[in-house]
């Protein structure tokens, strides 16, 4: 369990480096009931820090299950006006948004899969403005992660609840910097590495990343016309600057949906909506799923890549070391906040128009010109093993080294 300067770091991380709350902003903490006792302490930190108001805005995982296990499909499925009141009014408010992930990697087991696809959609598609004014920067944001019992015990399963608890505590609080003397300086120092080496990959403006292993990918990405690469720290339209995942180790941009050829093996499990999906294995042609298996978790995988047109198409290539600390500490997180930071990722359906050159100014149609992917999703799986090798490869044919043996060489 980390002490309470570590806890009262971590909160200042969440509100100055993650969201960059600024003085007279109000805040929206989206949470698990399980979480509150944090999350009241990011309320303190942001009141601190001079936040004007802090809004809660509770989940409950449990009533979650037991919603989806007794309501109807039609009940499931209609999204109440209030909510869509609130998001309405955290957008024109331009709230900072903080998020805690922290759930049960499995807590949907069982359920019917149906029902959580159409429920899934039907709050995509209602809350479509919403996300696009998170993805465009709109609204500064960020997440962070706590262990819950459940969760730990998932992780740590040989041990007892309240040590598999510790042991998670302890495991975030290395990934988190938590143990240094300084852990907002080690953040600043460790964004600077990434950004320079986005700045290394955006002075060299590859046409496509080849990806190879000896587990069987094999996986040209085309990437979008006039993309940049993107690490850690990003600017929002306010162009005050935030980290939206923390922890972090990515350096992504977005592939061009129509440039991806090959076939790309999963490098962890895939956990989506409560379900962990795990040994599969993509194949595309012209930069859409054309074939797809899974010995884990197929329905859950169909269910996704049968959301829209859009999601068969990729939005996001991101590249990770081998050495990053979530990697390192070996431990499988079953959370696409820690296990995408261990592992290079893709991302299938929507793409981030922050990652090409204008993109926030660009139609929709303008942005489909560039290659850039539209769809309700945008869900990350792990590619990079440990002996994945990718280069970069310019409009002139040239090709230069990027990862050797699943880590940087540049």
């Amino acid at each position: 369990m980390l002490n309470q300067k570590q806890l009262q770091n971590f909160a200042e991380l969440a509100v100055r480096v993650g969201a960059n709350m600024q003085k007279g902003q109000e805040v929206v903490i989206r949470c698990d009931v399980q979480c509150a006792e944090f999350a009241h302490l990011i309320a303190e930190k942001a009141y601190r820090f001079g936040a004007k108001f802090v809004h809660m805005q509770w989940r409950d995982e449990v009533l979650g299950r037991i919603n989806m296990l007794g309501a109807s499909k039609e009940a499931l499925t209609e999204v109440p006006e209030y909510l869509l009141a609130q998001n309405k009014y955290y957008i024109e408010h331009k709230v900072c948004l903080i998020s805690i992930s922290a759930g049960d990697p499995n807590i949907m087991k069982g359920c019917d899969p149906d029902k959580m696809k159409a429920s899934s959609l039907a709050s995509m598609q209602a809350n479509k403005e919403f996300r696009a004014a998170t993805m465009s920067n709109l609204l500064r944001w960020t997440i962070v992660s706590i262990p819950t019992r459940a969760w730990a015990k998932q992780v740590f399963p040989d041990a007892d609840p309240e040590e598999a608890a510790d042991k998670m505590w302890n495991a975030i609080g290395h990934i988190m910097r938590l143990d240094t003397d300084d852990p907002t300086e080690a953040w600043r120092r460790h964004i600077d590495t990434l950004h320079r080496r986005a700045a290394f990959l955006n002075e060299h403006n590859f046409e496509y990343i080849h990806l190879t292993n000896r587990r069987g990918t094999d996986l040209r990405v085309g990437l979008a016309t006039d993309h940049q690469w993107i690490a850690a720290e990003e600017l929002g339209q306010d162009g005050i600057p935030f980290t939206a995942n923390m922890p972090t180790e990515e350096i992504f941009t977005a592939p061009h949906n129509r440039k991806i050829d090959g076939k790309v093996v999963n490098a962890l499990p895939l956990v989506n909506n409560g379900n962990v999906i795990d040994d599969f294995e993509i194949t595309f042609e012209a930069g859409r799923v054309v074939d797809y298996k899974a010995k884990v978790g197929y329905e859950a995988l169909k269910n996704i890549l049968t959301t829209d047109e859009g999601v068969l198409s990729l939005g996001e290539i991101a590249l990770i070391g081998k050495h990053s600390p979530i990697a390192e500490s070996g431990i499988l997180f079953y959370n696409t906040l820690f296990d995408e930071n261990a592992s290079c990722h893709l991302a299938f359906g929507a793409s981030y128009p922050t990652t090409v050159k204008g993109g926030n100014d660009m139609t929709e149609r303008q942005l489909a010109e560039h290659g850039m992917n539209q769809s309700l999703q945008h869900v990350d799986f792990m590619v990079g093993t440990k002996d994945i090798d990718i280069d970069g490869i310019g409009y002139d044919g040239s090709v230069v080294a990027l990862f050797r043996d699943g880590e940087w060489v540049i």
